[in-house]
């Protein structure tokens, strides 16, 4: 019985998940996902991404997602992992995946651990399966590659249903940081500061008003463009973590989650814990970043946390083909504090070394 009137009642199982045989428009995603994410309760399951491979023909790459819902209130997004080599995320967003019922909340939590998961099981920045950086996929296509139709779904199904979203970086690999929790400066003068208030209730060491270098395709540039509260940080670097690091991302993980109300109590002040207040800084102009213009071994002159004035040294780039060569010595081009450096010492033309903010 293969007639057209037969077509119409097709159904096929795939995971165990039932998908009717439907006119697919070009906003449906291809991906699908084992979890309703309008049922109550506590939910562990995956995102199943089309993967046709020479291993496995009718493969797929599960990306593991957990919902948690209980009664009326907001939702909050968390997402760790955007980059690979990022670790701080993935470990404070499975613990709390582990320790959060849905007794305990009012609204719903959805957590991504690892949002570009082959990256993160590769420890790579950019995805090995096609080589993209997923922070700068969005808002995707569905019948893209693997990463991005990951952020196709993301930006259609999942961000829509979020109110506030937050996304936890380090430096990776390649770069160190001084642990800041940061938002943008962007046209909606009301979600910014609510924003602002957020950022500074995560309760980093450094709470900053951030400048991109490149926000075309980024999640937070999803999230804002859909008038939705965005968080981000960047919590260290070097493709490592410390204590205090992931005690930073759970602490304000909670904090955020108290701030909106979704678990009971107030945020945990850094005051409360007997901590420094934190110090608002900004990027006032494009002179807050150095970027390398040569290539070879850098080394960098002062440490992260120091003050620096316009023309101070911060770093100079050796030569080893010629070691007879003077070192190309790279100067801050305002006064601040140094809170972002190359954490390689292998660098080329492009390379971002060094960002420096102000005090708010």
């Amino acid at each position: 019985m293969r007639g057209a009137a037969f077509t119409a009642g097709i159904w096929y199982v795939f995971n165990d998940i039932f998908y009717e045989d439907r006119d697919m428009t070009n906003t449906e995603p291809k991906v699908s996902s084992t979890l309703d994410f309008s049922a109550q309760g506590k939910h562990h399951g995956y995102l199943s991404i089309p993967h046709s491979r020479n291993d496995s023909g009718w493969g797929a790459v599960h990306l593991p997602i957990v919902s948690i819902r209980n009664g009326e209130g907001p939702t909050m997004v968390l997402t760790g992992g955007n980059h690979g080599d990022e670790y701080e995320g993935p470990i404070a967003l499975m613990k709390l995946a582990r320790t959060l019922n849905a007794g305990g909340i009012s609204g719903q939590v959805i957590i991504i651990p690892a949002l570009n998961f082959p990256a993160v099981m590769a420890g790579n920045r950019v995805s090995p399966i096609d080589g993209v950086n997923m922070n700068r996929a969005f808002p995707g296509r569905r019948d893209g590659s693997v990463s991005s139709m990951i952020a196709h779904f993301v930006h259609h199904k999942i961000l829509p249903l979020a109110d506030a979203v937050l996304d936890i970086h380090s430096g990776g690999k390649t770069m160190m940081f001084s642990p800041f929790a940061c938002y943008h400066r962007i046209a909606d003068a009301g979600v910014m500061e609510q924003a602002k208030q957020a950022m500074l209730a995560f309760g980093a060491p450094v709470s900053l008003e951030l400048v991109e270098l490149d926000a075309e395709g980024m999640l937070d540039t999803a999230v804002e463009d859909m008038g939705k509260i965005f968080v981000g940080c960047e919590l260290g670097g070097g493709g490592t973590t410390t204590t205090h690091t992931v005690s930073i991302a759970e602490t304000g993980v909670r904090n955020l989650l108290a701030h909106f109300e979704i678990i009971a109590g107030k945020p945990q002040s850094r005051e409360d814990r007997g901590l420094p207040s934190t110090r608002m800084m900004h990027m006032p102009d494009s002179n807050c970043f150095v970027i390398c213009d040569d290539t070879g071994i850098y080394e960098a002159l002062i440490d992260l946390d120091s003050p620096v004035d316009t023309g101070d040294v911060i770093g100079q780039v050796h030569f080893p083909e010629k070691p007879e060569r003077t070192p190309e010595v790279y100067r801050a081009a305002r006064a601040g504090t140094l809170i972002g450096r190359s954490h390689k010492v292998l660098v080329g033309p492009g390379d971002f070394l060094a960002l420096i903010a102000a005090d708010m």
